[in-house]
């Protein structure tokens, strides 16, 4: 083959080939070099009509020829990898469409900043993250948000890390436009260059303030828990101590050492106001030494009754005071804390009428007081004066030393002088009980007026429920009176004493009583008077009493008998008269004794009253009522 028909050949190779490249690729270049090479074959065709050269005339034109067909070959090579990075920058087009859309709509707030930490891009949560719009920050710095609840060493650690090419996580406080608070649980991570180098740095920020202030309000609600179950503990734990306590001082330290051991409660002290100077002192303490307590007791009288203590005193509401001026309870107070005490509480100690100071506890948390339970401490302060009500009047029964008061009443101060008041008759109590409910019970022997008169009269009367008449005789009548509180007889009750009589008549009503030798006598005759407004201390007097015990009680009766009434009794209690059914009849009993039936049981009787009669109505014999249990008087 000469060289012009080869030339010819790849030309016309050429033009096949690189139409269908044009028609593959679609790539107008194909169909220049398709012309081209056609005008060139076209030409070589023509020459080879008309030339007589030598083929090595035509030799430039077969390298042409291959130039050409080369070229076509390369710039299919060219057009296949001009396609591939086109379908990479269109892949890496749409997946950085996608991350912006991503960033766009995503929740979190996305910032890109410099490496000086200035914010060159926001997304557009940025506005509900930080309440700043997507261009009010790009240009600022996260300073623009500093909230100040983060000291300098925070910032400081966490710019080192980021500087340092380490992702920071964490959370953070900042400030809101509007300046509030909120809780942001932020990540930041460096962008950097091949060579480690940081070029920027990206910043995802979420805004957890709501499942941040559940999560504080769960812990508040276990710290609250811990806090009301040791104070339940500790209630406990008085409680307990406070039925073993046979005194009021017993009563008093029990309560100020459990407090005092238990947290959040550092120390606790007893405080009562002296009856003498109207100032308040300590009665017992645990956790202070003797100076310490000696100074709080002056800050508090120093401060003019207005502390949290005077203040539990005066109110008989539960008082918590905080070093910030803020109180709870009823009131306003000047808030006294002690000074190695982050809060102080107050705890009235009353039961019914009867004030017994207050209990002073000093916590080490002034949080945690956020968290008691004032009801429950109310509760246990009445709880406490119940236990020293109790000890008080225990005391009562067996001190030798009692002091007496006479009180002058009025008909508005009594059921029973308003009863012989408006009846212009004469009346004596005889003894107080109390029913299955409670109610107090009085019995009064009533003179000088018919004893229909005296049921009429009690049927109308608002402050007796019922009234029944017991018994009657030539001097009067016996009554039983089922009295609505408040009595002073009750009032009495309530702090210990002991009611030894009540009489009246149209002129003139007086009650005497007899209180134990430590009982604060003052707090007493203010009960009176303040429940009882006409009631005047007219008379008090300090004196022994002699004990009354088993074996003179025994004595006393055995004098009243006769030979025979002692013998029937005897053989009736020993021989199971008494027992149901019986063990021995009436006519046995009496057959053994020698006597008739009916003689027997005359002695019987008559040993019986005796018996009765030195129980219910000896000159000594005392009154009361029982409260909650505790009996005012000896059984």
């Amino acid at each position: 083959m000469s060289i012009l028909g080869a030339s010819i050949l790849l030309r016309l190779v050429g033009i096949v080939y690189s139409v269908l490249l044009l028609y593959y690729s679609r790539d107008r270049r194909f169909a220049f070099l398709t012309v081209m090479l056609g005008l060139m074959a076209s030409r070589q065709l023509w020459t080879a009509r008309t030339s007589v050269g030598t083929n090595f005339d035509e030799l430039p034109g077969f390298v042409v020829s291959v130039l050409a067909v080369a070229t076509v070959h390369y710039l299919a090579q060219y057009v296949e990898e001009e396609n591939r990075i086109k379908d990479e920058l269109a892949a890496a087009n749409d997946r950085l469409r996608s991350f912006r859309k991503a960033v766009e709509h995503a929740g979190h707030a996305i910032f890109l900043t410099d490496p000086d930490g200035r914010i060159e891009y926001a997304n557009p949560a940025t506005a509900d993250v930080t309440g700043y719009e997507p261009v009010e920050v790009v240009g600022e710095t996260p300073r623009l948000w500093k909230s100040g609840e983060h000291d300098e060493a925070f910032y400081a650690e966490l710019w080192e890390t980021i500087t340092d090419g380490e992702i920071w996580d964490g959370e953070i406080v900042n400030r809101r436009k509007d300046g509030d608070l909120c809780w942001v649980d932020m990540t930041i991570a460096p962008i950097t260059d091949e060579d480690g180098a940081v070029e920027q740095f990206v910043a995802v920020d979420t805004d957890v303030t709501e499942r941040k202030e559940r999560e504080l309000r769960i812990r508040e609600q276990h710290a609250r828990l811990d806090l009301l179950n040791t104070t339940n503990e500790v209630v406990r734990d008085v409680n307990r101590e406070l039925v073993r306590a046979d005194s009021r001082e017993e009563v008093e330290a029990a309560a100020c050492e459990r407090f005092a051991a238990a947290s959040p409660y550092e120390s606790a002290w007893l405080a009562t106001r002296n009856a003498v100077n109207d100032t308040v002192r300590a009665r017992a303490h645990t956790g202070i030494d003797d100076a310490a307590m000696d100074e709080i007791v002056a800050t508090v009288n120093d401060a003019g009754r207005e502390t949290v203590v005077d203040l539990a005193l005066e109110t008989d509401a539960t008082q918590i005071a905080r070093p910030d001026g803020s109180c709870a309870g009823d009131g306003d107070c000047t808030c006294y804390v002690h000074a190695d005490a982050a809060a102080t509480v107050a705890i009235p100690l009353s039961y019914r009428d009867a004030h017994y100071g207050a209990l002073v506890l000093h916590a080490n948390d002034a949080d945690a007081t956020d968290a008691l339970d004032v009801e429950v401490l109310d509760e246990l302060g009445e709880t406490i004066a119940y236990a020293i009500n109790a000890a008080e009047s225990k005391r009562s029964l067996v001190t030798d030393r009692v002091t007496a008061l006479t009180f002058r009443l009025t008909p508005e101060d009594d059921p029973l002088p308003a009863l012989a008041a408006a009846l212009d008759c004469s009346l004596d109590l005889k003894r107080v009980s109390a029913s299955d409910d409670g109610t107090p019970v009085e019995f009064v022997d009533v003179e000088g007026v018919d004893a229909d008169a005296v049921l009429e009269y009690a049927a109308g009367a608002d402050v007796i429920d019922a009234a029944r008449l017991v018994c009657e005789s030539d001097d009067g009548a016996l009554f039983r009176f089922d009295v609505r509180e408040p009595s002073i007889v009750t009032t009495l009750a309530e702090y210990g004493a002991v009611v030894r009589s009540l009489s009246a008549d149209g002129a003139e009503s007086r009650l005497s009583a007899e209180l134990p030798e430590t009982t604060d006598v003052r707090s007493v005759v203010e009960a009176v008077s303040a429940n009882h407004p006409g009631a005047d201390l007219v008379g008090r007097r300090e004196r022994d009493r002699a004990p009354e015990t088993r074996g003179r009680f025994r004595a006393t009766v055995e004098d009243r008998f006769t030979d025979r009434q002692l013998e029937a009794v005897e053989m009736a209690h020993f021989s199971g008269f008494y027992e149901w059914p019986r063990e021995t009849s009436g006519e046995e009993l009496a057959d053994r004794m020698g006597v008739c039936q009916s003689t027997f049981l005359q002695h019987l009787r008559a040993g019986q009253r005796k018996v009765f009669e030195a129980f219910f109505d000896a000159d000594d014999a005392s009154m009361g009522v029982r409260r909650g249990g505790v009996p005012a008087e000896a059984d």
